[in-house]
């Protein structure tokens, strides 16, 4: 066998909030992690889209970021974007 060659392993603890809601079109299902490995930052996942990013407040106003990264229109957008507003 073949030795593995890790860039990092690390192991961290962690603060993770699951919440749900309903926007006006869609459901979203998030886990939110909080870690120190993202400078501040949080690791927001989509359950239901499949979809995840390193999100932080700079993102949350660079127009179109959340449209790409969890694949929205612009309206379903701004409802996550006001969502984690008031989290990250």
């Amino acid at each position: 066998m073949t030795e593995h060659f890790f860039l990092y392993d690390d192991t961290e603890d962690t603060k993770t909030r699951f919440v749900s809601f309903v926007g006006e079109n869609q459901r979203f299902d998030l886990a939110i992690i909080q870690t120190n490995r993202h400078y501040g930052k949080s690791l927001v996942l989509d359950m239901q889209g499949n979809r995840f990013a390193i999100i932080g407040q700079d993102d949350l106003q660079e127009e179109g970021y959340l449209e790409f990264a969890f694949q929205l229109n612009e309206e379903d957008a701004e409802e996550l974007r006001s969502f984690l507003a008031e989290i990250v």
